[in-house]
């Protein structure tokens, strides 16, 4: 959780001090899509450094987009405001991510 955090916060702040980088988090499809990358991107760093399986990495990255991907549909058909997909997709996401870890138990309770 906190490389997670740690890749939101601080790529979320590289990209704000691009030109035009704010816009990225405007429209709420692309806001989610990017903090979910952003996401991504520091949780895969730390489990890569802890010695993880690219697969169960890959597995992991899925589970964090998987929760957004779903919420676009009822946002699309106008059930959802942007702001409940990206709450609904933060908390989904955990769940999610538990279920990665089921996958491939023995990585996540093994020493690395």
């Amino acid at each position: 959780m906190i490389a997670m955090l740690a890749g939101m916060l601080g790529l979320g702040t590289v990209i704000n001090a691009l030109p035009g980088g704010s816009a990225l988090f405007h429209p709420p499809v692309l806001s989610a899509l990017v903090m979910a990358t952003n996401m991504t991107i520091g949780m895969s760093l730390w489990m890569r450094f802890r010695r993880h399986s690219w697969r169960s990495i890959a597995e992991m990255s899925a589970a964090m987009y998987f929760p957004f991907i779903i919420l676009f549909v009822p946002f699309w058909t106008g059930l959802l405001s942007g702001h409940l997909v990206m709450i609904g997709g933060h908390i989904l996401m955990l769940p999610a991510m538990v279920a990665a870890m089921l996958l491939r138990r023995d990585e996540c309770t093994g020493s690395h």
